[in-house]
């Protein structure tokens, strides 16, 4: 990144609403979820042919089924865009969404193209865990193996990093308690308007008396997860999850949930030549790899790597969307980091908002550079841990 050809601007990006495992988007297809914001971004910028594209790169957690068969690929082809545009899907679990935009933007730097889509897609009610047929190495399994963390659930891994770090039942309960509040304001205050694109939802219906089907239709535009009547009494009442004496509940941890999002990727030479306005400069992204079975604390080693890469202070951060994959993680990282709390995720993170998987570093890196265009703010930071043990962290200027 210290030798860039050309810079790399985002010029147009937006999402779905994100609703809860089999919530709203419980009867949608996830490549449905992709077209539409695929086709929307492309409409937001009339001005550019879409036989320009030179990529769609898609992140996706769990590629199979309905979002296997390269859905970056079948995603732009239901979108419209032309047969020339071709699509390659990307895997790195959580952080994948903000990997297409590294692996975009990181394109156009070296000067191997002018354009191109990032984005992810994940639909965690049409898509299990793990995906349908998963079968782990035995050596995970077993006691002999130096690499027996990869064998832990994510959910095990965060009452490690509890434990390990003293993260308290109260400290993850208030943390997750204020997600929910600053959510709902950010939601009330309209904050997510310029960046959702609402879907339409078709329901059937047989009607018994005539046998016809009743259709209904509805528009999704409001993240489904905030939860109104959150209070500290009824997340202490929730039992863990994961380990019977341990911390970690499901108030306290992220949601599974579904959604998609796409930002547009151009370069310096691009932007002019089409005279478009950018929303932000992509700045630079580290990828780290960390012990399994603390895997949440990726981001304490991302971060100072992405700031050293970039010449930036954390001081220069005014925004931080920190994934919240359970809150446990998240308090770690902070203090590890010595985060500016007042920084960190400003409208909610994941406990409230949801996790879509492969969506959500694109989904928030979305939220960034909207919210830093109209806070006026100038530097944002997405990072996100990675299941197996790895952490991800990006940052964008805004212009």
């Amino acid at each position: 990144m210290t030798k860039k050809i050309q810079e790399a601007y985002i010029v147009a990006a937006c999402r779905t609403a994100v609703g809860k495992a089999k919530g709203a988007f419980a009867h949608t297809r996830p490549d449905d979820l992709l077209a539409h914001v695929l086709k929307n971004l492309m409409d937001s910028v009339p001005e550019i042919d879409p036989s320009l594209i030179e990529d769609v790169i898609i992140g996706c957690a769990m590629p199979e089924g309905e979002q296997g068969m390269n859905v970056a690929r079948i995603g732009a082809l239901l979108a419209g865009l032309p047969d020339s545009v071709p699509g390659v899907t990307v895997n790195r679990f959580c952080a994948s969404g903000l990997e297409t935009l590294a692996q975009a933007a990181n394109r156009i730097n070296l000067g191997g193209a002018d354009v191109i889509i990032a984005g992810g897609v994940e639909s965690m009610s049409r898509i299990p865990m793990g995906g349908f047929k998963f079968t782990g190495n035995p050596k995970f399994f077993s006691n002999q193996g130096e690499n027996i963390g990869i064998a832990y659930g994510m959910g095990i891994t965060a009452e490690i990093v509890a434990k390990r770090y003293n993260i308290a039942r109260l400290a993850q309960d208030e943390f997750a308690l204020k997600s929910h509040e600053k959510a709902l304001i950010a939601i009330n205050q309209e904050a997510f308007k310029a960046e959702i694109v609402p879907f339409t939802v078709m329901t059937h219906y047989p009607d018994i008396t005539t046998g016809k089907p009743i259709i209904n239709t509805s528009k999704v535009s409001i993240d489904q997860g905030p939860r109104a009547g959150s209070s500290l009494q009824t997340l202490s009442k929730l039992k863990p999850v994961f380990s019977a004496e341990g911390s970690v509940t499901a108030g306290n941890s992220s949601q599974m949930s579904d959604g998609a999002a796409a930002l547009l990727v151009v370069s310096e030479s691009f932007l002019q030549q089409h005279n478009l306005t950018p929303l932000a400069r992509f700045c630079g992204y580290s990828v780290v790899g960390v012990a399994p079975e603390i895997m949440g604390m990726g981001p304490a080693e991302a971060i100072p790597k992405v700031l050293k890469q970039t010449g930036l202070s954390l001081d220069a951060i005014d925004w931080i969307e920190l994934n919240e994959a359970f809150a446990a993680q998240s308090l770690a990282v902070i203090n590890e980091v010595n985060l500016d709390i007042s920084k960190v995720n400003p409208l909610g993170g994941a406990i409230a908002l949801g996790h879509p998987l492969g969506a959500t570093g694109a989904i928030r890196a979305t939220t960034v550079v909207h919210g830093l265009k109209r806070k006026r703010l100038k530097y944002g930071m997405v990072t996100m841990c990675v299941g197996t043990g790895m952490g991800a962290a990006g940052i964008l200027e805004s212009v």
